[in-house]
């Protein structure tokens, strides 16, 4: 599979284009490439760093390694998200038929959704939040400036740019109070602890602080849910991923919201904690 998107990379074309051309030669700068980018996966290079793409929610993203590279897993982030929105007086309106999509442009601009990514990476979490929700003011911030950079470049390609608002910062840190109606968040949350468990070429060329939390893996969740709690209205959701290793560990520290939920990823492995401020 490394093999065939590596070739795919070499010569500019999809899959059907080589199953459909097999007789289609590769010239010798092609060649040259290929023998090039399959040196560099042999040494564990990630084959998304090798190309500079990656796909999420059926949009094309450009990465690079001052990023995470997206995975399908973070997908059921974006579906719980659209499942909360769905509910209360958005769901009211759901019900009468109207689209997620139509209630986010009828609502007034000091009524309307807003929602903030925090540690945004590659930007796919917000990107795929403001391709399905029209006219949600969405934020997305990270402590990175070359991944800000990444997440911008993304939005611009997907003609985006207008609906997202980036900033630098640490977490919600300097974010204002009871301002958004989710806080939504990849962090890392492996510990250190786990670490000879993690693949080699995640704990190699991936970024080390988009991975491992510190110790125990909860460190960054820690300090993240007192302060969402602060940033959300009140009713407001906060969505972030987690791991199976810490699931009951983070229903700990939820103590004191409602409607806490934990939603399994296809393997049936905990990747999905929500909460409710009360």
């Amino acid at each position: 599979m490394n093999a065939e998107l590596l070739l795919m990379f070499t010569v500019g074309r999809d899959r059907a284009y080589l199953y459909g051309h097999p007789e289609h030669k590769l010239t010798s700068d092609e060649y040259s490439c290929y023998e090039d980018a399959l040196a560099q996966r042999s040494q564990g290079i990630p084959a998304q760093y090798i190309t500079g793409h990656q796909e999420f929610w059926g949009m094309d993203l450009l990465v690079s390694p001052a990023v995470l590279i997206p995975r399908p897993e973070t997908e059921h982030v974006i579906e719980t998200v659209l499942s909360y929105v769905g509910r209360g007086d958005v769901g009211r309106k759901l019900l009468s038929g109207q689209s997620l999509s139509d209630f986010s442009t009828q609502r007034t601009s000091s009524d309307r959704l807003r929602i903030i990514d925090v540690g945004t990476g590659s930007g796919c979490i917000a990107l795929a939040l403001a391709k399905e929700l029209p006219l949600a003011e969405i934020h997305a911030t990270d402590i990175s400036p070359a991944a800000l950079e990444i997440a911008r470049a993304n939005a611009a390609r997907l003609q985006l740019e207008s609906r997202l608002k980036f900033g630098e910062g640490d977490l919600l840190r300097g974010i204002e109070r009871s301002a958004f109606d989710f806080v939504v968040s990849n962090p890392p949350y492996v510990g250190e602890s786990e670490e000879e468990s993690v693949q080699l070429e995640v704990r190699k060329f991936e970024p080390r602080n988009a991975v491992f939390a510190g110790p125990t893996g909860l460190e960054v969740i820690a300090q993240l849910i007192p302060q969402a709690s602060e940033v959300l209205k009140p009713g407001g959701w906060l969505v972030i991923e987690i791991s199976g290793t810490i699931a009951a560990r983070v229903q700990e520290l939820l103590a004191g919201w409602k409607n806490v939920e934990i939603t399994n990823d296809l393997q049936g492995i905990p990747r999905v904690a929500a909460a409710q401020k009360t």
